[in-house]
Protein backbone atom coordinates (compact mmCIF):
# COMPACT_ATOMS: atom_id res chain seq x y z
CA UNK A 1 0.00 0.00 0.00
CA UNK A 2 1.33 3.23 -0.81
CA UNK A 3 2.00 6.40 1.55
CA UNK A 4 -0.88 8.29 -0.38
CA UNK A 5 -3.28 5.37 0.15
CA UNK A 6 -2.20 5.53 3.91
CA UNK A 7 -2.81 8.91 4.27
CA UNK A 8 -6.50 8.64 2.08
CA UNK A 9 -7.43 5.97 4.80
CA UNK A 10 -6.58 7.87 7.77
CA UNK A 11 -8.11 11.14 6.59
CA UNK A 12 -11.59 9.53 6.19
CA UNK A 13 -11.11 7.45 9.43
CA UNK A 14 -10.68 10.73 11.15
CA UNK A 15 -14.14 12.04 9.13
CA UNK A 16 -16.55 9.93 10.69
CA UNK A 17 -18.40 8.45 13.58
CA UNK A 18 -20.09 5.11 13.62
CA UNK A 19 -23.76 4.30 15.68
CA UNK A 20 -24.60 0.64 17.27
CA UNK A 21 -28.29 0.74 18.76
CA UNK A 22 -31.12 -1.23 20.51
CA UNK A 23 -34.05 -0.29 20.59
CA UNK A 24 -38.26 -1.45 21.29
CA UNK A 25 -40.33 -1.15 18.54
CA UNK A 26 -44.45 -2.17 17.60
CA UNK A 27 -45.94 -2.07 14.27
CA UNK A 28 -48.90 -0.76 12.89
CA UNK A 29 -50.86 -1.09 9.93
CA UNK A 30 -54.55 -0.99 8.67
CA UNK A 31 -57.53 -3.45 9.08
CA UNK A 32 -60.31 -4.71 7.15
CA UNK A 33 -63.54 -3.49 8.45
CA UNK A 34 -65.86 -3.75 6.08
CA UNK A 35 -65.31 -7.41 4.54
CA UNK A 36 -67.81 -10.02 5.16
CA UNK A 37 -64.93 -13.28 3.93
CA UNK A 38 -64.52 -15.62 7.11
CA UNK A 39 -60.71 -15.71 6.95
CA UNK A 40 -59.44 -12.51 6.19
CA UNK A 41 -55.35 -11.74 6.05
CA UNK A 42 -54.94 -10.07 9.24
CA UNK A 43 -53.31 -7.07 10.19
CA UNK A 44 -49.78 -6.87 10.54
CA UNK A 45 -49.68 -5.14 14.03
CA UNK A 46 -48.72 -5.47 17.86
CA UNK A 47 -46.05 -7.03 19.65
CA UNK A 48 -42.90 -6.18 20.90
CA UNK A 49 -40.24 -5.65 18.25
CA UNK A 50 -36.44 -5.56 19.24
CA UNK A 51 -34.22 -4.07 16.97
CA UNK A 52 -30.65 -3.62 16.32
CA UNK A 53 -28.74 -0.88 13.96
CA UNK A 54 -25.56 0.04 12.83
CA UNK A 55 -24.82 3.29 10.76
CA UNK A 56 -21.91 5.01 9.51
CA UNK A 57 -22.21 9.04 8.88
CA UNK A 58 -19.11 10.80 7.05
CA UNK A 59 -18.13 14.44 7.90
CA UNK A 60 -20.31 15.72 5.42
CA UNK A 61 -22.85 14.26 7.63
CA UNK A 62 -23.95 11.91 4.50
CA UNK A 63 -23.69 7.81 5.47
CA UNK A 64 -25.33 4.38 5.43
CA UNK A 65 -26.79 2.21 7.63
CA UNK A 66 -28.59 -0.69 7.87
CA UNK A 67 -31.22 -2.50 10.67
CA UNK A 68 -33.10 -5.62 11.49
CA UNK A 69 -36.73 -5.83 13.96
CA UNK A 70 -38.55 -8.78 14.70
CA UNK A 71 -41.30 -9.75 16.78
CA UNK A 72 -40.07 -11.23 20.20
CA UNK A 73 -42.94 -13.80 21.02
CA UNK A 74 -44.78 -15.47 18.33
CA UNK A 75 -48.24 -13.86 16.87
CA UNK A 76 -51.40 -15.98 16.16
CA UNK A 77 -52.18 -15.50 12.62
CA UNK A 78 -56.11 -15.55 12.37
CA UNK A 79 -55.83 -16.81 16.30
CA UNK A 80 -54.83 -20.29 15.00
CA UNK A 81 -51.27 -20.44 13.28
CA UNK A 82 -47.90 -19.31 15.59
CA UNK A 83 -45.94 -16.46 12.59
CA UNK A 84 -42.99 -14.31 13.34
CA UNK A 85 -41.86 -11.06 11.00
CA UNK A 86 -38.57 -10.19 10.65
CA UNK A 87 -38.00 -6.85 8.61
CA UNK A 88 -34.53 -5.91 7.34
CA UNK A 89 -33.41 -2.65 5.77
CA UNK A 90 -30.32 -1.21 4.01
CA UNK A 91 -30.35 2.78 3.82
CA UNK A 92 -28.85 6.14 2.60
CA UNK A 93 -28.39 8.33 5.69
CA UNK A 94 -28.28 12.16 6.34
CA UNK A 95 -27.89 13.24 9.89
CA UNK A 96 -27.39 17.30 10.12
CA UNK A 97 -27.36 18.80 13.56
CA UNK A 98 -29.97 19.83 14.73
CA UNK A 99 -28.53 21.47 18.33
CA UNK A 100 -25.03 20.79 20.41
CA UNK A 101 -26.39 17.27 21.33
CA UNK A 102 -29.17 16.67 19.10
CA UNK A 103 -28.88 15.41 15.19
CA UNK A 104 -31.46 14.11 13.16
CA UNK A 105 -31.28 10.38 11.68
CA UNK A 106 -33.26 10.08 8.11
CA UNK A 107 -32.72 7.50 6.14
CA UNK A 108 -34.41 5.74 2.97
CA UNK A 109 -33.50 2.07 1.36
CA UNK A 110 -34.54 -1.30 0.56
CA UNK A 111 -34.76 -4.90 2.60
CA UNK A 112 -37.35 -7.25 2.90
CA UNK A 113 -39.56 -8.85 5.27
CA UNK A 114 -39.34 -13.04 6.49
CA UNK A 115 -42.24 -14.14 7.67
CA UNK A 116 -41.77 -17.25 9.84
CA UNK A 117 -44.76 -19.58 9.96
CA UNK A 118 -44.60 -22.67 12.47
CA UNK A 119 -46.62 -25.81 12.89
CA UNK A 120 -48.58 -25.25 15.99
CA UNK A 121 -48.66 -29.48 16.61
CA UNK A 122 -45.86 -30.37 15.12
CA UNK A 123 -47.26 -33.74 13.97
CA UNK A 124 -45.03 -35.26 11.40
CA UNK A 125 -46.61 -38.99 9.34
CA UNK A 126 -43.77 -39.00 6.83
CA UNK A 127 -41.16 -41.47 7.61
CA UNK A 128 -38.23 -38.32 5.43
CA UNK A 129 -39.91 -35.54 8.20
CA UNK A 130 -41.73 -32.63 8.09
CA UNK A 131 -41.06 -29.38 7.67
CA UNK A 132 -42.46 -27.31 10.77
CA UNK A 133 -42.34 -23.63 9.42
CA UNK A 134 -42.77 -21.97 5.97
CA UNK A 135 -41.14 -18.36 4.81
CA UNK A 136 -42.99 -15.93 3.18
CA UNK A 137 -40.67 -13.39 1.95
CA UNK A 138 -41.22 -9.76 -0.21
CA UNK A 139 -39.47 -6.94 -1.01
CA UNK A 140 -39.61 -3.97 0.58
CA UNK A 141 -39.42 0.22 0.53
CA UNK A 142 -38.15 2.35 3.52
CA UNK A 143 -37.99 5.72 4.78
CA UNK A 144 -37.46 6.42 8.51
CA UNK A 145 -36.04 8.97 10.74
CA UNK A 146 -35.41 9.21 14.68
CA UNK A 147 -33.97 12.45 16.88
CA UNK A 148 -30.72 11.23 18.62
CA UNK A 149 -30.00 13.16 21.90
CA UNK A 150 -26.79 12.39 23.39
CA UNK A 151 -27.46 12.41 26.82
CA UNK A 152 -23.67 11.17 28.15
CA UNK A 153 -20.15 11.24 26.26
CA UNK A 154 -20.99 8.84 23.51
CA UNK A 155 -24.50 7.14 24.97
CA UNK A 156 -27.45 8.12 22.92
CA UNK A 157 -31.42 7.68 23.05
CA UNK A 158 -33.11 8.03 19.70
CA UNK A 159 -37.35 8.22 19.16
CA UNK A 160 -38.06 7.01 15.61
CA UNK A 161 -40.72 6.32 13.26
CA UNK A 162 -39.86 4.19 10.35
CA UNK A 163 -42.45 3.53 7.61
CA UNK A 164 -42.47 0.36 4.99
CA UNK A 165 -44.09 -0.15 1.50
CA UNK A 166 -44.15 -4.00 1.49
CA UNK A 167 -44.43 -4.92 -2.00
CA UNK A 168 -47.20 -7.71 -2.17
CA UNK A 169 -47.96 -8.15 1.57
CA UNK A 170 -51.42 -8.49 1.04
CA UNK A 171 -50.78 -12.13 0.40
CA UNK A 172 -50.61 -12.30 3.61
CA UNK A 173 -51.45 -9.55 5.78
CA UNK A 174 -54.18 -6.77 4.79
CA UNK A 175 -52.00 -3.70 4.14
CA UNK A 176 -48.98 -3.34 2.28
CA UNK A 177 -48.33 -0.28 4.35
CA UNK A 178 -46.49 -0.59 7.73
CA UNK A 179 -45.56 1.40 9.98
CA UNK A 180 -42.95 0.89 13.30
CA UNK A 181 -42.77 3.63 15.89
CA UNK A 182 -40.15 3.26 18.77
CA UNK A 183 -37.05 4.49 20.51
CA UNK A 184 -33.16 3.11 20.60
CA UNK A 185 -30.68 3.63 22.98
CA UNK A 186 -26.83 3.29 21.39
CA UNK A 187 -23.38 4.64 21.60
CA UNK A 188 -21.75 7.18 18.38
CA UNK A 189 -17.98 6.34 17.98
CA UNK A 190 -16.45 9.54 16.60
CA UNK A 191 -13.16 8.68 15.35
CA UNK A 192 -12.22 12.27 14.40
Amino acid sequence: MSMYALLGCAALAHAQQIDLAVGGNILESTKNTTASQAYLPPPEKGGLYPSVSFDRIFKNHFGYGAEVAFRYHYGLYNYYQQYRPVVYDFNAMWAPILAKRTNADLMAGVGGQSVLFYNPYGACYYPSGCTLHLNSNHFLLHLGGGIQYRVWRGFFVRPEAHYYRIINNTTVFHSDNVLRLGASIGYTFHTD
